[in-house]
């Protein structure tokens, strides 16, 4: 039996339930969920992200430790991944690395269709780094905080249909992403808006898609390379106990 974990990387409860993602388990497949103790209660900025980093590595090492055979950060910050890599030897997969790479497959562009233009520097960003810039038509932000978009659900699917309208008829995108895992189960709604309007364009999901990377990435018995990601040098550390090294 293999288990994907999932760090919802904020301290907000609810934000994400597995019985959003159960239809995605087998027999020998099943999911985990842990919550930040301290942190922010959303991801909307470079600030809050940082927030969120310790916790985030701290529950991924207590993943690991508990039996888990990768991890998925619940946002599309992808907050932590990369020292999460680090510290443990089991797959650590972001949303929107996976999503960028998916996308480039699928289209000669994309755009990300996120939540406030706070957010779209780090997009663009995250979208460099990965080395699909050349790639990216567009980040544009619907105007809605993480933390009502399921109180305001309808209306972020009637904003994020528009937006992703002029992102393909205006920014020539071939694919659209959507940037918030908040944003979740909009993607066949946003799919029809844009198939309506006569333009056959994909639209990704963010965490459906990456909890199957996941899983490919385990059964294939594939994981980050501890050339590019090795455990940090032992060394005085206060304040943070639980991070220390598992090397």
């Amino acid at each position: 039996m293999a288990e994907i974990h999932i760090i919802a990387p904020v301290i907000t409860q609810g934000m994400r339930n597995l019985d959003d993602i159960a239809h995605l388990a087998r027999p020998d497949l099943a999911f985990s969920l842990s919550v930040l103790d301290r942190g922010p209660a959303s991801i909307e900025s470079e600030y809050d992200e940082a927030l969120s980093v310790p916790a985030i590595i701290a529950r991924a090492v207590e993943a690991e430790r508990n039996g888990a055979d990768a991890v998925i950060i619940d946002c599309m910050g992808d907050p932590g991944v990369n020292p999460s890599r680090e510290m443990i030897r089991i797959p650590v997969l972001g949303p929107a690395e996976c999503s960028m790479h998916l996308a480039a497959t699928m289209g000669q562009t994309f755009s990300v269709v996120t939540v406030l233009d706070s957010v779209v520097p780090m997009l663009n960003n995250l979208a460099r780094a990965y080395g699909v810039k050349d790639k990216l038509a567009s980040v544009l932000a619907v105007d809605m905080p993480v933390l009502e978009i399921e109180q305001r659900l309808e209306e972020a699917r009637q904003r994020l249909a528009e937006t992703s309208r002029l992102a393909v008829e205006r920014d020539g995108a071939d694919v659209i992403i959507l940037g918030c895992t908040g944003f979740f189960g909009c993607a066949d709604a946003i799919a029809a808006h844009l198939a309506a309007a006569g333009h056959d364009v994909p639209v990704i999901d963010p965490i459906p898609a990456t909890v199957c990377m996941a899983d490919a990435m385990v059964r294939a018995g594939l994981r980050h390379s501890k050339k590019t990601y090795a455990y940090p040098r032992a060394k005085t550390l206060i304040g943070y106990e639980m991070l220390h090294s598992t090397g």
